[in-house]
């Protein structure tokens, strides 16, 4: 589903929008929180339903370092910037297998090293993007900005 498709702008924004509205009448703001996750999710698994899972691990993987900046903040703070380190290399490491796995194999290859097959890799729907935003808020929750 494309951002300018008739089943996006007609179907799934209004009825995103529709709950967000329905929702936010609650005060529960984990309710609405809720309620775009699950939008969300369902956006990327109707494009991919595949790769549904890779978004969903790397929420948990994420959250987990985030916490973790919480568990340790009574320790030396070298260990909060190795688990920041550890968090921005998982979320780099994703990106770059996705995007870049196939063009560095195709170079080993022309180079006349070791014939690489990667198989065919197919580039979730906004990993750029969502990778960024990932980092961002464990950037900001190491550096106490984010609750």
């Amino acid at each position: 589903m494309l951002f300018n498709s008739f089943e996006f702008l007609l179907l799934f924004l209004p009825v995103t929008l529709a709950g967000f509205y329905l929702l936010a009448f609650t005060n529960k703001l984990s309710l609405v929180l809720g309620w775009l996750i699950v939008c969300s999710l369902f956006f990327h698994g109707y494009w991919k339903a595949s790769y549904t899972w890779l978004f969903v691990l790397s929420i948990i993987i994420n959250y987990m370092f985030g916490t973790a900046y919480f568990v340790l903040k009574s320790r030396p703070t070298g260990y909060r910037t190795w688990m920041l380190v550890m968090g921005l290399v998982f979320n780099l490491g994703l990106l770059a297998y996705f995007k870049y796995a196939g063009f560095f194999a195709n170079i080993v290859g022309y180079l006349g090293g070791p014939f690489i097959n990667v198989g065919e890799i197919t580039l979730p729907l906004a990993i750029s993007f969502y990778t960024f935003q990932q980092i961002s808020f464990l950037v900001d929750t190491y550096t106490g900005r984010s609750p």
